[in-house]
């Protein structure tokens, strides 16, 4: 896992220097403190999938160009089997799965997240779009603003994530699907 961090890292380097970008410009880009873009950079660790996202975005790359270095290259459907689908760790206790990754020019990023059980509330995050969450096995407690919503299996919730979010689980590990338009 490590090494693969390390190796994202160096994609996003690689492309700050191709697309001409300077870390300091990049920095303002993505409003963060061009130290802890340099960190990104540097470690790769805990890139907040929204970054992520947002540097695909600036880049004008598929998101999982950025994780695989691998263009997608379908366009008229893509198929994933039950328990397969591209990995995308990028905090402790969640584990992301794309649901869509060789689908060129995706609209729509549908992942497969596993959440394990904190209790900490988990980082605050916020990105452009919008945001569909449905619980599909256990309970899922989201932050939104200064709300705690409760998502027990089969309920959903769709909003708007430029406001503070993320999600935990509560009293198991869980799993949610989340559908993300940027």
């Amino acid at each position: 896992m490590i090494k693969e961090v390390a190796i994202i890292a160096s994609r996003i380097s690689e492309m700050r220097d191709i697309c001409g970008f300077s870390a300091e410009e990049l920095a303002s880009k993505l409003e963060i403190p061009v130290e802890t873009y340099e960190g990104y950079e540097s470690s790769g660790l805990d890139i907040p999938i929204s970054v992520l996202y947002k540097l695909s975005a600036i880049f004008q790359v598929d998101l999982n160009e950025l994780l695989t270095g691998n263009t997608p290259h379908l366009s008229t459907y893509c198929h994933v089997k039950k328990g397969n689908g591209l990995a995308v760790d990028r905090y402790p206790g969640y584990n992301f799965k794309s649901l869509a990754y060789t689908y060129k020019n995706r609209l729509l990023e549908p992942l497969l997240v596993t959440v394990e059980p904190s209790d900490h509330d988990p980082a605050l995050v916020t990105h452009s779009g919008q945001e569909f969450n449905i619980c599909l096995e256990g309970t899922i407690e989201v932050l939104f603003d200064r709300k705690r919503i409760v998502l027990e299996t089969g309920d959903s919730l769709y909003f708007n994530p430029t406001h503070p979010h993320g999600q935990r689980a509560i009293g198991g590990t869980a799993k949610f699907l989340t559908i993300i338009t940027q």
